[in-house]
């Protein structure tokens, strides 16, 4: 009888990208495996990219958010779907209460926030032998505990259809090469590339005839608005005017992506775009694009990584001297 797993996934969009390396090394073990992933709605967009997940299944619940009587009554819907084991990728408690309530016989995570009685396949996080994050999760779906030989890269699937769509709606014209710029970063703004920096890039592109498509949620209007004016409007100015799918299919479409350590920055390496990923206050010893058509970009100053929202220093010194002719003499 095939093994039914159920993934408990991560609520960022990169660590979502992240765990298809897992689903796809779970898939590879036990071929004929059936697997769920339990995640927030929106994740349902990158879910449906990846092959291996054979079930989405919405988590009601925002962040935070304990509701012992919602995640029972979850719990008790799940409970019908006769799931082998529970492979917990959060470290709250809170995220291993419903496969515990659900009664999966094999409950795996990491110990973390007292989940000894929650968890009974349980490992010690060693964060200096598994530095990479992805590692972290691919260890979780290993019953040796032991890393594959080889981390399997994440691969999204693009629509063809929804591509043609996207060149409609959004106005690109296939026949001129297209550059995706990613300047937000939900984290906060020690990641964040400057905007003068974006929009010399931006500006120096379309001076050679290529088509700038700025990218980003609600949140990142501002600095997207100020890329676009400092470019006479110049660019396809798409922040908060693409659902999440949407904007994976004009980065599936892009000859070249330019972004900041960010959830946008891992889609673009999950369609093998080609990337220079730009990195401030973190590191890409934890969280790299897994992509080998790609570019990390980052200053080797006394004061990073610092992991930091907001600069410590109060300089961006990082993101500040990271000038974009180095960003430029790697777009082809």
């Amino acid at each position: 009888m095939s093994k039914r797993y159920l993934i408990v996934g991560p609520s960022w969009v990169g660590d979502m990208v992240m765990a298809q390396s897992l689903f796809k090394r779970l898939k590879t073990v036990v071929p004929d495996s059936y697997l769920a992933v339990l995640a927030p709605a929106w994740t349902d967009a990158l879910l449906a990219r990846m092959p291996e997940v054979d079930e989405a299944i919405a988590m009601p619940l925002g962040h935070g958010q304990i509701q012992l009587t919602a995640r029972w009554r979850l719990a008790r819907q799940l409970k019908r779907k006769k799931f082998d084991q529970a492979i917990i990728l959060p470290g709250s408690l809170k995220s291993a209460l419903i496969p515990m309530f659900a009664g999966i016989p094999k409950r795996t995570g990491f110990i973390g926030e007292q989940r000894y009685g929650l968890l009974n396949d349980y490992r010690k996080l060693d964060k200096a032998a598994l530095p990479l994050n992805v590692e972290r999760f691919l260890v979780l779906g290993s019953a040796t505990h032991e890393l594959p030989d080889s981390i399997p890269k994440p691969a999204l699937l693009t629509d063809a259809d929804a591509q043609e769509n996207g060149q409609a709606r959004f106005s690109i014209d296939a026949e001129r090469p297209l550059l995706a710029l990613c300047p937000g970063a939900e984290f906060g703004p020690a990641k964040q590339w400057p905007a003068r920096h974006y929009a010399a890039v931006a500006a120096a592109k379309i001076r050679e005839g290529w088509q700038v498509a700025l990218l980003g949620s609600a949140a990142d209007q501002p600095i997207c608005k100020e890329i676009n004016d400092a470019c006479d409007g110049a660019c396809l100015n798409l922040a908060d005017k693409t659902t999440l799918t949407e904007a994976m299919d004009v980065i599936s479409m892009a000859d070249f992506v330019v972004s900041n350590d960010s959830g946008l920055m891992h889609i673009a390496a999950a369609f093998e775009r080609p990337l220079v990923a730009i990195y401030g206050s973190s590191s890409p010893e934890f969280t790299p694009p897994l992509s080998e058509n790609c570019h990390k970009l980052k200053l080797q100053l006394d004061c990073q990584p610092c992991f930091k929202r907001e600069c410590p220093l109060g300089h961006l010194n990082c993101l500040q001297d990271l000038l974009p002719e180095r960003v430029l003499a790697l777009i082809s």
